[in-house]
């Protein structure tokens, strides 16, 4: 490998080079190539000339960085219709978001935002009908919102509240604790957590929690900007009272460097189960410790400097075990053993060897949750075409009791104890922001009410429709995909399109309500559809690795599938489709805009994975190895398919009036799940390969990105930052795709 070059050999070159714009002969910046910077992997020789982008806080890439801000802020300029979108989509957007509210010891919380708040507040009651008040408000916590509620976790007497704090979007979070009653914040401080769970010792002494190691390969001005890789977590214990330094190391596995784990306390308080991982792959070990059988107690480990004494009930990778219940040592999972659409399993801790399916595996529907109430039933969320059904069944023998009736949508949310008679569930569809409804079974039958209903005003839903479609892949797969259209709709193929799509990971992407998209089909006419790829976990996890590993092309011509779809069912036309996707979709939007730059008018890619030889090397990406494979190994190195090194000049293969679509890449600096470098890469990729480095380039297109400050992936972000996105996300669309206002 080729050593990155001394910083003093990297300079930023102020010199631009024009390329013609449908708007104005842009000027792009420019960053001096490293052309010595080549690495051999098995047997190619391959160029990097961008790796000096990967450092962030060098001048060059600063510099680089803020002339992109400006070409941006240029382009944006121009859009005419930016300001009555971004007036509609605050006037949308201002609609109240309630979280299902959640029983703790003998009061009630939910989380609430009234609209445009910029981060959602913590709210408290002494029962659902009693008077709220605010227990936690993020927005105190930072003048511009930007620093957010990531995770929590109450103690099991509802005494204490443990929750971590994010600055500016970042992974990291700094956990603190407050006690409840009075509101006080403790002293106590956790840092350097990331990744991690939260789980409270039934005596409410403490809790386990999850960190790594400070960093230390670059000097730390700000967590979050760093781009080292996440290596040996740790399990720890942290007493109240105590300094961190005092934490009792729990868990931490020295050979392994890439686990991470997950841990839990049982219901009853006996066992903490951990859940241990190497990769984002739906697989996991299970340890578990009987807290109870510990002679001097969790003390006793900090005194003697041991670890907990974890017990292996499963230590390999086949496949994964997510905790429902316990009585005794009798243990409920939900697993993809031997079931790729998932099952619920039963084991007894004295017979370990011995398990027992309890709800067998559905022959068409993933079941995708399970949760205990009323001691004895459990609710199971099922997906079945991309929607979910809810239903109840009996714990000891796994029978179906009932089917709850769902409208066509999503359950956001459920919110159950075990000692409770009732519980909670969110729904939310395309044309639904949001209900939140009780279902008492105190009577022997469930009685459904609802609790909350989101309304918005001057929004009507009767004026759009959604359809459920079917593209055909370039295999003869049938892949799904939503539509949302104006009612009505001509089907002219004139219409402005966006086509979303993610295609990874097990993630599914089902019916949601989005503001932003349904503005876009009110007032330019567009259409807007939602691609279920392979790669995701829509149909179970034989569709998850259908598109994952050498599989991953089924992903990306699943999505040109159903680009293509669109316009041969009349819904638009090549110049009018945008897609759009984030993270792992960035990557998808990103390689399709390479593969087939002729099919579309506009690209959109957030927080993309663009560079697949060395994702692996920075924070968190190792654990996508799972998905992806790993350019150090010859054969994955074969089917990796590299957005950065497969930018090519479309009018050189004949077809002179082809060129790459208007494409935006998004960003951010504190973003240390996909570290800017991808895009930032990319972008100078792209704008070096069709436009500076021609004199008569052919791409007229416009080639750029938006660089977001104080924001990470994506979590935590303050509503005024979602909205500016949005705005300037959109406005570019539809200044590409020759969309016209429609009041």
């Amino acid at each position: 490998m080729a050593p990155l070059l001394k910083s003093n050999v990297i300079s930023f070159m102020p010199e631009v080079m024009p390329c013609k714009s449908r708007m104005w002969p842009l000027t792009y910046p420019r960053f001096e190539r490293d052309e010595t910077c080549i690495e051999s992997m098995h047997g190619h020789k391959i160029p990097d000339p961008y790796r000096p982008l990967e450092v962030p806080k060098a001048r060059a890439t600063q510099e680089f960085i803020a002339s992109q801000v400006e070409l941006t802020k240029s382009v944006l300029s121009t859009c005419d219709t930016k300001e009555k979108l971004r007036e509609r989509i605050t006037a949308v957007y201002d609609y109240p978001k309630s979280s299902c509210p959640y029983r703790r010891g003998n009061k009630c919380f939910y989380s609430h935002n009234s609209g445009l708040q910029a981060q959602s507040v913590l709210y408290m009651q002494d029962s659902l009908d009693g008077e709220a008040e605010v227990l936690l408000d993020p927005n105190t916590w930072s003048e511009d919102g930007t620093k957010s509620l990531e995770i929590m976790k109450f103690s099991s007497n509802a005494e204490y509240l443990a929750y971590g704090q994010s600055s500016s979007g970042s992974d990291w979070i700094t956990i603190k604790v407050i006690h409840v009653a009075d509101k006080i914040t403790l002293d106590d401080t956790l840092s350097w957590v990331k990744f991690s769970s939260l789980a409270w010792t039934h005596d409410n002494r403490g809790f386990f929690y999850n960190r790594y190691p400070k960093p230390t390969m670059n000097e730390i001005e700000d967590e979050g900007t760093e781009t080292d890789s996440n290596l040996f977590q740790e399990l720890r214990y942290h007493f109240l009272g105590t300094d961190q330094s005092q934490d009792i190391l729990c868990w931490r596995d020295s050979e392994h460097a890439q686990w991470f784990s997950r841990a839990e306390i049982t219901d009853d308080g006996q066992y903490l189960v951990l859940s241990i991982e190497e990769s984002c792959d739906p697989v996991n070990r299970l340890y578990y410790c009987n807290l109870s059988t510990l002679p001097q107690g969790l003390e006793g480990l900090r005194q003697n400097k041991e670890h907990l004494p974890m017990i292996k009930l499963i230590d390999n990778f086949d496949a994964q075990y997510e905790l429902v219940a316990n009585e005794g040592s009798l243990f409920t999972f939900l697993t993809n053993k031997d079931a790729p659409k998932n099952k619920l399993t039963r084991v007894s801790l004295d017979d370990p060897s011995s398990w027992k399916d309890v709800v067998p595996e559905s022959e068409s529907d993933v079941l995708t949750s399970a949760d205990l109430v009323n001691r004895q039933q459990l609710v199971l969320c099922y997906m079945s075409d991309v929607k979910h059904l809810l239903q109840l069944n009996d714990l000891q023998s796994g029978h179906l009791l009932q089917k709850l009736p769902l409208e066509i949508g999503s359950i956001c949310e459920i919110s159950s104890r075990p000692e409770d008679a009732d519980f909670f569930y969110s729904f939310t569809s395309f044309l639904t922001p949001g209900i939140i409804y009780r279902c008492d079974l105190s009577s022997g039958t469930p009685d459904l009410s609802v609790l909350k209903e989101t309304k918005i005003a001057n929004w009507d839903r009767s004026l759009f429709e959604i359809r459920q479609e079917f593209a055909t892949s370039k295999d003869e797969t049938r892949v799904p995909m939503f539509v949302v259209a104006k009612k009505g709709l001509v089907r002219n193929g004139d219409h402005p399109a966006v086509l979303y799509g993610y295609g990874g990971f097990n993630v599914s992407l089902m019916p949601y309500f989005s503001v932003s998209r349904l503005v876009l089909v009110q007032h330019y006419g567009a259409v807007v559809a939602t691609a279920n790829t392979r790669g995701g976990g829509e149909y179970g996890e034989k569709w998850h690795k259908a598109g994952a590993l050498a599989n991953k092309q089924n992903c990306f011509d699943d999505f040109i599938a159903c680009g293509e779809h669109l316009i041969k069912e009349g819904y638009t036309q090549n110049k009018k489709l945008c897609i759009e996707g984030g993270s792992n979709g960035g990557l998808l939007v990103a390689v399709c805009i390479n593969q087939r730059p002729d099919l579309f008018g506009c690209a959109l890619a957030h927080v993309g994975v663009m560079d697949m030889l060395r994702f692996q090397k920075f924070t968190i990406g190792h654990a996508w190895i799972s998905d992806y494979g790993c350019a150090d190994i010859a054969e994955e190195f074969d089917w990796l398919i590299n957005p950065l090194h497969n930018v090519k000049r479309p009018w050189e293969n004949g077809t002179k009036s082809i060129q790459y679509p208007a494409t935006m890449l998004f960003t951010a600096d504190h973003d240390d799940r996909v570290v800017p470098s991808h895009s930032l890469k990319l972008l100078a990729t792209l704008q070096y390969e069709l436009c500076t480095s021609l004199d008569n380039s052919q791409q007229t297109n416009p080639i750029i990105g938006r660089i977001e400050t104080k924001a990470g992936h994506g979590s935590g972000r303050p509503t005024m930052k979602i909205i500016d996105e949005m705005v300037d996300a959109y406005s570019f669309f539809a200044k590409m795709t020759d969309s016209a206002w429609i009041e």
